[in-house]
Protein backbone atom coordinates (compact mmCIF):
# COMPACT_ATOMS: atom_id res chain seq x y z
CA UNK A 1 0.00 0.00 0.00
CA UNK A 2 1.09 3.79 -0.59
CA UNK A 3 2.35 5.65 2.11
CA UNK A 4 1.22 9.00 0.33
CA UNK A 5 -2.44 8.95 1.07
CA UNK A 6 -2.06 8.84 4.76
CA UNK A 7 0.43 11.74 4.66
CA UNK A 8 -1.43 13.61 2.49
CA UNK A 9 -4.46 13.26 4.54
CA UNK A 10 -3.18 14.44 7.47
CA UNK A 11 -0.78 17.20 6.06
CA UNK A 12 -1.60 21.02 6.78
CA UNK A 13 0.64 22.11 4.91
CA UNK A 14 3.43 20.82 2.13
CA UNK A 15 5.82 17.80 3.82
CA UNK A 16 9.51 17.72 2.27
CA UNK A 17 9.62 13.47 1.49
CA UNK A 18 12.67 13.11 -0.53
CA UNK A 19 15.80 15.26 -1.57
CA UNK A 20 18.01 14.83 -4.54
CA UNK A 21 20.97 16.23 -6.39
CA UNK A 22 19.40 16.99 -9.64
CA UNK A 23 21.43 18.81 -12.17
CA UNK A 24 18.04 18.98 -14.27
CA UNK A 25 15.42 20.46 -11.97
CA UNK A 26 16.22 23.93 -13.78
CA UNK A 27 16.41 23.02 -16.92
CA UNK A 28 13.05 21.46 -17.98
CA UNK A 29 14.20 17.92 -17.90
CA UNK A 30 12.61 15.46 -15.64
CA UNK A 31 14.03 15.65 -12.14
CA UNK A 32 15.40 12.75 -10.97
CA UNK A 33 13.77 12.86 -7.24
CA UNK A 34 10.66 12.07 -9.37
CA UNK A 35 11.93 8.18 -10.21
CA UNK A 36 12.31 7.67 -6.57
CA UNK A 37 8.86 8.66 -5.18
CA UNK A 38 7.74 6.24 -7.71
CA UNK A 39 9.40 3.71 -6.30
CA UNK A 40 7.69 4.86 -3.46
CA UNK A 41 3.95 4.23 -4.95
CA UNK A 42 3.63 7.89 -6.44
CA UNK A 43 2.69 8.03 -10.08
CA UNK A 44 3.66 11.32 -11.76
CA UNK A 45 0.37 12.57 -14.53
CA UNK A 46 1.63 16.11 -15.81
CA UNK A 47 3.54 19.36 -14.89
CA UNK A 48 2.04 22.07 -14.26
CA UNK A 49 3.21 25.78 -13.84
CA UNK A 50 3.30 26.21 -9.93
CA UNK A 51 5.22 30.10 -10.25
CA UNK A 52 8.41 31.38 -9.64
CA UNK A 53 11.02 28.76 -8.07
CA UNK A 54 9.41 25.35 -8.58
CA UNK A 55 7.97 22.93 -10.75
CA UNK A 56 4.51 21.83 -10.23
CA UNK A 57 4.00 17.89 -11.20
CA UNK A 58 0.44 16.53 -10.62
CA UNK A 59 0.42 12.93 -9.54
CA UNK A 60 -2.06 9.85 -7.88
CA UNK A 61 -0.97 7.60 -4.86
CA UNK A 62 -3.77 5.19 -3.99
CA UNK A 63 -6.41 6.48 -5.91
CA UNK A 64 -5.92 9.77 -4.59
CA UNK A 65 -4.75 13.24 -6.44
CA UNK A 66 -0.90 14.75 -4.82
CA UNK A 67 1.02 17.70 -5.80
CA UNK A 68 4.76 17.34 -6.08
CA UNK A 69 6.71 20.44 -6.16
CA UNK A 70 10.27 20.65 -6.91
CA UNK A 71 12.82 22.86 -5.85
CA UNK A 72 15.53 24.65 -8.02
CA UNK A 73 17.90 21.83 -5.95
CA UNK A 74 16.30 18.89 -6.65
CA UNK A 75 14.22 18.72 -3.94
CA UNK A 76 10.34 17.47 -3.59
CA UNK A 77 7.81 18.73 -1.38
CA UNK A 78 5.04 16.78 -1.54
CA UNK A 79 1.21 17.79 -0.08
CA UNK A 80 -0.69 20.55 -0.07
CA UNK A 81 0.45 24.42 -0.78
CA UNK A 82 -1.88 27.25 0.72
CA UNK A 83 -1.88 31.00 0.08
CA UNK A 84 -1.40 33.34 3.11
CA UNK A 85 -5.66 33.21 3.79
CA UNK A 86 -4.74 29.04 4.45
CA UNK A 87 -6.61 28.38 0.70
CA UNK A 88 -5.35 25.39 -1.14
CA UNK A 89 -3.46 26.92 -4.23
CA UNK A 90 -3.65 23.87 -6.70
CA UNK A 91 -6.79 22.38 -5.50
CA UNK A 92 -8.13 23.14 -9.32
CA UNK A 93 -5.47 21.74 -11.35
CA UNK A 94 -5.37 18.80 -9.69
CA UNK A 95 -8.90 18.44 -10.31
CA UNK A 96 -8.46 19.21 -14.29
CA UNK A 97 -5.47 16.98 -14.51
CA UNK A 98 -6.10 14.39 -11.83
CA UNK A 99 -9.42 13.90 -10.07
CA UNK A 100 -11.21 14.57 -13.34
CA UNK A 101 -9.85 12.01 -15.70
CA UNK A 102 -9.50 9.44 -12.64
CA UNK A 103 -12.98 9.65 -11.88
CA UNK A 104 -14.30 8.82 -16.17
CA UNK A 105 -11.65 6.06 -15.79
CA UNK A 106 -13.54 4.52 -12.60
CA UNK A 107 -16.80 5.18 -13.55
CA UNK A 108 -16.35 3.25 -16.98
CA UNK A 109 -14.63 0.16 -15.09
CA UNK A 110 -17.61 0.29 -12.76
CA UNK A 111 -20.39 0.66 -16.06
CA UNK A 112 -18.09 -2.47 -17.48
CA UNK A 113 -18.40 -4.76 -14.39
CA UNK A 114 -21.17 -7.14 -13.41
CA UNK A 115 -23.57 -5.91 -10.97
CA UNK A 116 -27.76 -5.99 -10.07
CA UNK A 117 -29.74 -3.35 -10.45
CA UNK A 118 -31.81 -2.15 -7.76
CA UNK A 119 -34.10 1.10 -9.41
CA UNK A 120 -36.14 1.87 -11.99
CA UNK A 121 -33.99 1.80 -15.25
CA UNK A 122 -34.67 5.61 -16.26
CA UNK A 123 -33.79 7.04 -12.54
CA UNK A 124 -31.54 10.35 -13.15
CA UNK A 125 -28.86 9.41 -10.69
CA UNK A 126 -26.59 6.13 -10.47
CA UNK A 127 -24.95 4.87 -7.24
CA UNK A 128 -22.30 2.13 -7.51
CA UNK A 129 -22.30 0.06 -4.63
CA UNK A 130 -20.14 -2.36 -3.37
CA UNK A 131 -21.78 -4.93 -1.46
CA UNK A 132 -22.11 -8.28 0.65
CA UNK A 133 -25.25 -10.38 1.15
CA UNK A 134 -23.77 -10.77 4.79
CA UNK A 135 -22.57 -7.21 5.31
CA UNK A 136 -24.77 -5.70 8.05
CA UNK A 137 -23.91 -1.83 7.33
CA UNK A 138 -25.02 -3.12 3.11
CA UNK A 139 -27.89 -3.70 4.74
CA UNK A 140 -28.22 -0.78 6.46
CA UNK A 141 -27.24 1.26 3.07
CA UNK A 142 -29.90 -0.55 1.16
CA UNK A 143 -32.59 -0.07 3.74
CA UNK A 144 -31.93 4.04 4.07
CA UNK A 145 -31.90 4.12 0.06
CA UNK A 146 -35.58 3.22 -0.09
CA UNK A 147 -37.25 6.39 0.00
CA UNK A 148 -35.09 7.71 -3.30
CA UNK A 149 -34.96 4.39 -5.07
CA UNK A 150 -38.70 3.52 -4.79
CA UNK A 151 -39.35 7.49 -5.63
CA UNK A 152 -37.44 6.92 -8.85
CA UNK A 153 -34.85 9.04 -8.23
CA UNK A 154 -31.51 6.72 -7.31
CA UNK A 155 -30.55 3.23 -9.04
CA UNK A 156 -28.33 1.91 -6.99
CA UNK A 157 -26.12 -0.90 -8.68
CA UNK A 158 -24.46 -3.49 -6.80
CA UNK A 159 -21.08 -4.81 -7.17
CA UNK A 160 -21.47 -8.19 -5.71
CA UNK A 161 -18.66 -9.47 -3.54
CA UNK A 162 -18.27 -12.10 -0.97
CA UNK A 163 -15.96 -11.30 1.89
CA UNK A 164 -17.65 -11.27 4.59
CA UNK A 165 -18.92 -14.45 5.89
CA UNK A 166 -17.94 -18.20 3.75
CA UNK A 167 -21.38 -18.28 2.61
CA UNK A 168 -21.09 -14.92 1.19
CA UNK A 169 -20.08 -15.91 -2.16
CA UNK A 170 -22.91 -18.84 -2.06
CA UNK A 171 -25.20 -15.86 -1.55
CA UNK A 172 -23.74 -14.02 -4.59
CA UNK A 173 -24.73 -17.44 -6.56
CA UNK A 174 -27.81 -17.74 -5.53
CA UNK A 175 -28.77 -14.11 -6.52
CA UNK A 176 -26.64 -13.91 -9.94
CA UNK A 177 -28.55 -17.22 -10.76
CA UNK A 178 -31.92 -15.88 -9.95
CA UNK A 179 -34.65 -15.35 -13.09
CA UNK A 180 -34.61 -11.69 -11.73
CA UNK A 181 -31.37 -10.89 -9.51
CA UNK A 182 -32.54 -7.85 -8.87
CA UNK A 183 -35.63 -9.17 -7.10
CA UNK A 184 -33.29 -11.56 -5.77
CA UNK A 185 -30.98 -9.46 -3.95
CA UNK A 186 -34.20 -7.12 -2.66
CA UNK A 187 -35.51 -10.36 -0.95
CA UNK A 188 -32.33 -10.85 0.81
CA UNK A 189 -31.95 -7.38 2.47
CA UNK A 190 -35.85 -7.51 3.99
CA UNK A 191 -34.82 -11.02 4.94
CA UNK A 192 -31.65 -9.56 6.29
CA UNK A 193 -32.27 -9.97 10.49
CA UNK A 194 -33.63 -13.89 9.52
CA UNK A 195 -30.45 -14.82 7.79
CA UNK A 196 -31.14 -13.55 4.37
CA UNK A 197 -31.90 -15.74 1.27
CA UNK A 198 -30.45 -19.65 1.62
CA UNK A 199 -27.41 -19.57 -0.19
CA UNK A 200 -26.76 -21.79 -3.57
CA UNK A 201 -25.45 -25.33 -2.93
CA UNK A 202 -22.49 -24.41 -4.57
CA UNK A 203 -20.67 -21.08 -6.55
CA UNK A 204 -20.50 -21.66 -10.48
CA UNK A 205 -17.62 -21.22 -12.04
CA UNK A 206 -18.74 -18.00 -13.46
CA UNK A 207 -19.84 -16.61 -10.41
CA UNK A 208 -16.35 -17.22 -9.04
CA UNK A 209 -14.64 -15.37 -12.06
CA UNK A 210 -17.22 -12.36 -11.09
CA UNK A 211 -16.40 -12.32 -7.54
CA UNK A 212 -12.84 -12.16 -7.88
CA UNK A 213 -12.75 -9.23 -11.13
CA UNK A 214 -15.45 -7.26 -8.22
CA UNK A 215 -13.03 -8.16 -5.22
CA UNK A 216 -10.20 -7.30 -7.52
CA UNK A 217 -11.94 -3.80 -8.61
CA UNK A 218 -12.95 -3.16 -5.33
CA UNK A 219 -9.23 -3.14 -3.98
CA UNK A 220 -8.19 -1.16 -6.96
CA UNK A 221 -10.25 1.63 -5.96
CA UNK A 222 -8.62 1.40 -2.45
CA UNK A 223 -11.42 0.39 -0.74
CA UNK A 224 -11.24 -1.86 2.45
CA UNK A 225 -14.54 -3.36 3.01
CA UNK A 226 -18.36 -2.96 2.25
CA UNK A 227 -20.35 -1.21 1.51
CA UNK A 228 -18.09 1.13 -0.87
CA UNK A 229 -20.39 4.12 -2.80
CA UNK A 230 -19.50 5.80 -6.22
CA UNK A 231 -21.53 8.39 -7.34
CA UNK A 232 -21.42 11.77 -9.19
CA UNK A 233 -22.47 14.82 -6.96
CA UNK A 234 -24.30 17.68 -8.21
CA UNK A 235 -21.73 19.16 -10.30
CA UNK A 236 -21.08 16.12 -12.23
CA UNK A 237 -18.34 14.56 -10.15
CA UNK A 238 -17.30 11.46 -9.42
CA UNK A 239 -17.21 10.99 -5.63
CA UNK A 240 -16.09 8.07 -3.11
CA UNK A 241 -17.83 6.87 0.29
CA UNK A 242 -16.14 4.03 2.04
CA UNK A 243 -18.64 2.66 4.50
CA UNK A 244 -22.58 4.04 5.72
CA UNK A 245 -22.94 7.73 5.03
CA UNK A 246 -23.70 9.37 8.56
CA UNK A 247 -25.99 11.94 8.81
CA UNK A 248 -26.55 14.67 6.32
CA UNK A 249 -23.85 12.77 3.96
CA UNK A 250 -26.69 10.48 2.82
CA UNK A 251 -28.26 13.51 1.08
CA UNK A 252 -24.84 14.17 -0.28
CA UNK A 253 -24.78 10.90 -1.67
CA UNK A 254 -28.40 9.99 -2.99
CA UNK A 255 -28.90 13.34 -4.12
CA UNK A 256 -32.74 15.37 -4.15
CA UNK A 257 -35.84 13.36 -2.72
Amino acid sequence: MSRFPLLTAAALGALTLASTACSHAEDGGRPPVLDALQGQGLEIVEEFDAGAGLRGFAGVAGQRPIAVYVTGSGEAIVGTRVDANGEEVDAGRLQELVASPMGERIWTQLESAQWVRDGREDAPRVIYAFSDPNCPYCNRFWQAARPWVDAGKVQIRHVLVGVIKEDSANKVAAILGDADPGAALARNERAYARGGIPPAATVPADVRRVLDANHMLMMELGFGGTPALVFRDADGTVQRRGGMPQGGDLDVVMGPR
